[in-house]
C-alpha cells in the first residue's frame, strides 16, 4: 500500500490511522513466530491470568530480533519507511516490539492509557503499529481517543492491574474514558490479519476483553524519529532496559535501537 496525504492527515490530526492490508504478506510467518515465542518467552514476558480462572493474556517485549517471523516483518516489510513518512522524519529507529495474545475467553480489559509515559525516551516523532494476526470485529478491536496525542499531557502510567508503575508519581490520572465515551471521539475499526493501526505514543487507547471463541494475536512495533531523546523516569520503565546506561536528554541511540530507514547499507 502507499501512504497517501489522507493517511498523513488522519495520523497528524487524530493520532491514529488505519492502514488496510499494509503487512498482509507477513502474517503467516508472524503467526509461527508467536507460537515459538509463547513456548520460549523472554525474561520480560508478562502474562495476566484472570482471577476468574479464564484464559491467559500473554505479553512479551523486545523479541523482534529473536524470531524469524518477527524479524522479517520489522526488517523486510515497508514498516520502517512508512514510520518515517508518518513521523515526518528522515530516519526511523526501532524502539521495541510488544507481543499481545488474548486467548479465547480472556476477561482482561486493556485499560485506557498512553504509551509515552512508560518509556525511557521522549519525542514528538513517534509511531506504533498495531498489527493483528487474526480477524477482529469492531466490538473487540483496539480503540483510540481521537486527538488526545495533541493534549500536551503525559498521564500517570499504571500497570494493567491498576497499580502505579512509578512510586511517588504525581502525574494526572488518565480520564475515565470508558464512562465518558459520549464526551470523546472514539476511533476503532474492524480489522483483518495484516491490517495495521499506526498511532502516536501519546494517543490514549484501550482494548476490550476477548470473550469470543477466537484468539486475538497482535504484534505491536514502536518506532522513533530524528528528535528522540533519552529521559529519566521515577523508576524502571516498561519495557525495562536494566543494563542500558544513559543520561537524561541524551540523543536516543544505541545498538539495541538500530535505524532501519534508510536501510543500513544505504547510510
Amino acid at each position: 500500500m502507499e501512504i497517501t496525504s489522507e493517511h498523513m492527515k488522519h495520523f497528524s490530526t487524530n493520532g491514529a490511522v488505519l492502514l488496510k492490508g499494509a503487512f498482509s504478506d507477513f502474517v503467516e510467518e508472524a503467526q509461527v513466530a508467536i507460537e515459538e515465542n509463547i513456548k520460549n518467552p523472554s525474561w520480560r514476558e508478562r502474562t495476566y491470568k484472570p482471577d476468574d480462572g479464564g484464559q491467559a493474556f500473554f505479553q512479551d517485549y523486545v523479541v523482534w530480533n529473536k524470531f524469524d517471523g518477527y524479524r522479517n516483518l520489522v526488517k523486510n516489510s515497508r514498516m520502517a519507511s512508512i514510520a518515517a513518512k508518518l513521523m515526518n522524519s528522515s530516519t526511523a529507529r526501532i524502539f521495541h516490539d510488544h507481543i499481545l495474545v488474548k486467548e479465547p475467553g480472556n476477561s482482561v480489559v486493556t485499560p485506557w492509557h498512553q504509551d509515552q509515559p512508560y518509556y525511557l525516551c521522549e519525542g514528538e516523532q513517534t509511531v506504533s503499529f498495531w498489527v493483528p494476526l487474526d480477524c477482529i470485529p469492531r466490538d473487540r478491536t483496539i480503540e483510540y481517543n481521537s486527538g488526545s496525542h495533541a493534549w500536551g499531557k503525559n498521564f500517570k502510567p499504571q500497570r494493567f492491574d491498576g497499580t502505579d508503575l512509578f512510586k511517588g508519581d504525581k502525574s494526572e490520572v488518565v480520564p475515565d474514558v470508558s464512562n465518558m465515551r459520549d464526551q470523546f471521539d472514539i476511533l476503532g475499526w474492524e480489522m483483518n490479519p495484516g491490517d495495521a493501526v499506526a498511532f502516536h505514543f501519546r494517543t490514549l487507547h484501550g482494548a476490550p476483553a476477548n470473550t469470543s471463541k477466537s484468539r486475538r494475536r497482535v504484534i505491536s512495533v514502536r518506532w522513533v524519529g530524528d528528535d528522540a531523546k533519552y529521559t529519566k523516569r521515577l523508576g524502571s520503565t516498561s519495557p525495562a532496559f536494566p543494563d542500558l546506561a544513559y543520561k537524561d536528554g541524551d540523543l536516543f541511540d544505541g545498538d539495541e535501537f538500530p535505524i532501519l530507514f534508510p536501510k543500513p547499507e544505504e547510510t
